[in-house]
């Protein structure tokens, strides 16, 4: 209804390409209707993009961003796996966000195919995620992982900061920073209280990025609302990342090989906390665990056991090692589909089949109508031998007699 929404929507043609995130942002379809468009997928590989693609995951190993494991290694974790990959398509599709939105859409633009037509023209997906950090995982032509596209070398640090971090010493500095969204001013005050009272313990600086003001402040704690967080992860007297387990802030952590230590909070967070702790990169504790000793103790031990730099060394290199960088790779890819007005040899026919032809539904039936069929033949046809033959010995017998 927005005069300025259908102006944009009659000048669509003249963009050469649409970049949209991969979530909740079926609203901006119409916006793709005969236009070619990517996807970017930033919390890593999105199954249910990938399925609009033609690439379906499997369950098996393939987790979802919602569980709390970083692979599905039980039954029950498979099990579990596979109601949320199953659930949550139907809940999107199905039931709640596409059809409400159709709905709306339908009414403002009623010459639009629907939503989920206009989703299959996808012409790519960039997805943040690698192989090196994450699982190998069989990806079509048309999904390109970027994982670490932003991660970068360091910039030299603000003098003030440099000297704070410097001037720490062989003891090192602890970085603890929550995020954008989770904001260090929102953490409850016993929370608060209890890592203030926990650094004061430790031998180490820390640089606690706070927004706002904080009271009993001990000498060993840098206070600040804004740093330059690749740059600091990249100093080699950083010891140890307190961090929620953002994917970003992970990324950035392994890119520049300085442990974690995990306090998720929510979404894919408790997946990458374990990711954390199995690959050996670091730990994470839960918020109602925390006291004193239990702060302390996780990041002595960090600090003190080389498995940790040793592990996250060893991922950086894997990290880094790549033919072209992942913004060179994202940069050749959107341009190649602007060359190739869509470029419509990148989609898997596998896209445009529905879960009846995919699944072979259809074939597995008629393979068991053909064994049902070739099953009646034959026992008609063993009958009328069975009789023929004992027809045959009665007809001798009587003969006989």
């Amino acid at each position: 209804k927005v005069p300025l929404v259908k102006e944009l929507y009659e000048r669509r043609k003249e963009f050469d390409l649409f970049i949209v995130d991969h979530a909740y942002n079926e609203v901006v379809y119409p916006f793709l209707h005969q236009a070619p468009f990517i996807m970017v997928s930033t919390p890593g590989t999105d199954y249910r993009q990938s399925a609009v693609l033609g690439n379906v995951m499997n369950p098996a190993y393939v987790p979802s961003q919602s569980l709390d494991f970083s692979r599905p290694y039980s039954i029950w974790h498979r099990f579990l796996n596979t109601l949320i990959h199953i659930a949550f398509a139907v809940y999107w599709r199905n039931w709640n966000i596409v059809p409400q939105l159709q709905k709306e859409i339908s009414a403002q633009f009623p010459e639009l195919p629907p939503l989920l037509e206009l989703e299959r023209n996808m012409s790519l997906a960039l997805m943040n995620t690698h192989f090196s950090i994450g699982i190998p995982l069989p990806l079509l032509p048309s999904q390109v992982e970027v994982g670490a596209m932003h991660c970068r070398p360091a910039n030299p640090l603000p003098q003030e900061l440099e000297s704070w971090i410097t001037g720490a010493g062989s003891s090192g500095v602890i970085y603890f920073n929550l995020g954008s969204f989770s904001r260090g001013s929102y953490m409850p005050v016993q929370y608060r209280d209890v890592f203030l009272q926990a650094f004061r313990r430790l031998p180490q600086r820390v640089v606690w990025k706070y927004e706002g003001e904080l009271k009993n402040v001990p000498d060993n704690v840098m206070i600040t609302n804004w740093v330059p967080q690749q740059d600091i992860l990249a100093h080699n007297n950083v010891k140890v990342f307190i961090t929620h387990c953002g994917l970003l802030g992970t990324q950035e952590s392994i890119y520049h090989a300085t442990p974690l230590l995990g306090l998720p909070i929510f979404a894919d967070q408790n997946r990458n906390s374990m990711f954390i702790r199995n690959s050996g990169v670091g730990d994470f504790l839960l918020w109602e665990e925390l006291t004193e000793d239990v702060i302390v103790n996780a990041i002595n031990d960090i600090i003190n056991n080389p498995k940790y730099k040793d592990n996250i060394l060893r991922k950086s290199k894997l990290m880094r090692d790549q033919p072209v960088s992942p913004t060179e790779l994202a940069v050749f890819w959107t341009e190649y589909v602007i060359r190739h007005k869509g470029a419509p040899q990148l989609r898997s026919p596998a896209a445009q089949l529905s879960w009846v032809e995919f699944l072979m539904l259809d074939v597995i039936f008629l393979l068991h109508l053909t064994v049902f069929f070739l099953y009646f033949i034959t026992r008609r046809i063993l009958r009328v031998i069975y009789a023929k033959i004992f027809s045959a010995n009665d007809s001798i017998k009587k003969k006989r007699e």
